[in-house]
């Protein structure tokens, strides 16, 4: 079942999900906002012809900060990696979905292609994959709520948490946003 704000709060208050840092308004009904990094990860179209996710390639994205005075551009057909301020920490026995916020979907803004999922065990930022899909550019501030969180209590808890070693859990742990390590795979 969905955890409702009642229940997040019990959970959040037991240590058994972490959300840090945490403004107590960003609780909503069945969510948590979250908002957005000053670090992105932008590809360096000049590096390689292609993208050969069996492979790693080396200096195909590139680490650019931005700030209030500066924000981050995203250019319409634009893709790039950006991260959560907030490091999220979930149990073994809860798993989470991230959402973008209607009001940004409204603007042509999408924060996830296909890692919306959030494993029971996880613990770091979440790396956002921010497309637009509008015609005209939109400023993304560091800070601004990005997404949402929500929580999902599983029947029973996972036998092997993400993070637990012989799994591949490639991105526990993750502060800024984490390109793709699919060249990695088992």
């Amino acid at each position: 079942m969905v955890l409702s704000d009642r229940s997040i709060k019990e959970q959040l208050l037991a240590g058994r999900i972490r959300v840090e840092p945490l403004d107590p308004d960003d609780i909503q009904p069945s969510s948590i906002d979250l908002h957005l990094g000053a670090r992105f990860q932008v590809f360096r179209n000049s590096r390689y012809p292609y993208i050969d996710p069996s492979r790693e390639q080396s200096g195909l994205m590139e680490l650019v900060s931005a700030s209030a005075e500066e924000p981050f551009v995203l250019h319409p057909g634009e893709f790039v990696l950006g991260a959560t301020i907030e490091r999220i920490v979930l149990p073994s026995d809860i798993v989470a979905r991230l959402e973008g916020k209607s009001s940004l979907g409204r603007l042509g803004l999408l924060i996830h292609s296909t890692a919306g999922y959030v494993d029971p065990g996880w613990d770091g930022t979440l790396t956002l994959e921010l497309s637009n899909v509008a015609n005209l550019p939109i400023v993304l501030s560091p800070g601004m709520a990005i997404g949402q969180i929500s929580f999902t209590m599983m029947s029973t808890p996972v036998d092997r948490p993400y993070g637990s070693p012989g799994l591949g859990s490639r991105y526990q742990g993750q502060v800024d946003p984490t390109p793709s390590r699919s060249h990695d795979e088992r």
